[in-house]
């Protein structure tokens, strides 16, 4: 059977228009969910402190961080590997003639930092690709929503080949995620967003908990400090 090279022409043509279209609605949701969190004011951000708590059946870890985000100075405040408590600041500018110990604690703050921000991470971290993937049923309990799928290159960063599901609510609201380290063959860790509160500017889900009661994710003492002012503004 033949076919009309004009007929050719306009199939090609509107599968480039669904492509582009694609690309766009994809890029669009990317920057929704930022904005959702707070990320058209991030510029107004100086500094950012937060304590990152974990429990897990008998263990629980407990990490304090304050965050100079215009300087890029971490301060940290926790065990470090043999238990003991310490203190540690760094500029994470200088990583590449950093001690083993702030390596150590880099990826620490880089692992509790996305568990805080990671709807803004979205849209700053371009190396991602995003897609919308339509509604599906989520990972913990009964329901649907809208899957977006967010994939990390296979090089890079300090756990290449992550991949983040995404399950979005009407609000452009993250209410579970499933977490896929390495890339989607591995099995997905889900966990909830809960209690979302005001910081400043930023909206910060507090609480995330995962399908077995014994296992949750938590933020204490989260407060932004605001450039131009020195009082600390903390979660409401």
């Amino acid at each position: 059977m033949r076919i009309k090279l004009t007929s050719v022409i306009a199939a090609l043509i509107s599968l480039g228009v669904m492509g582009v279209n694609a690309t766009s609605a994809d890029d669009e949701m990317r920057l929704r969910i930022a904005n959702s969190y707070g990320l058209s004011a991030w510029d107004q951000v100086q500094q950012l402190r937060y304590t990152f708590n974990v429990d897990r059946g008998k263990d629980h870890i407990k990490r304090s961080w304050l965050w100079d985000v215009k300087k890029n100075a971490v301060t940290f405040e926790g065990p470090a590997k043999d238990g003991k408590p310490v203190k540690r600041t760094y500029v994470r500018t200088d990583m590449k003639t950093a001690s083993p110990e702030i390596v150590e604690t880099d990826r620490m703050f880089i692992n509790d930092e996305y568990w805080l921000l990671f709807p803004l991470h979205v849209k700053w971290d371009n190396s991602a690709q995003v897609a919308d993937k339509g509604t599906h049923a989520l990972p913990i309990g009964k329901g649907t929503a809208r899957r977006v799928v967010v994939t990390y290159p296979s090089s890079g960063g300090y756990t290449p080949g992550d991949m983040y599901e995404l399950f979005i609510d009407p609000d452009i609201h993250v209410v579970q995620w499933a977490y896929h380290r390495g890339g989607p063959d591995k099995g997905p860790m889900a966990f909830t967003w809960e209690d979302n509160r005001s910081v400043g500017p930023l909206t910060i889900s507090m609480n995330h908990r995962a399908a077995t009661p014994d296992f949750r994710v938590w933020f204490t003492d989260v407060a932004v400090k605001l450039i131009g002012s020195e009082q600390w503004v903390t979660a409401k």
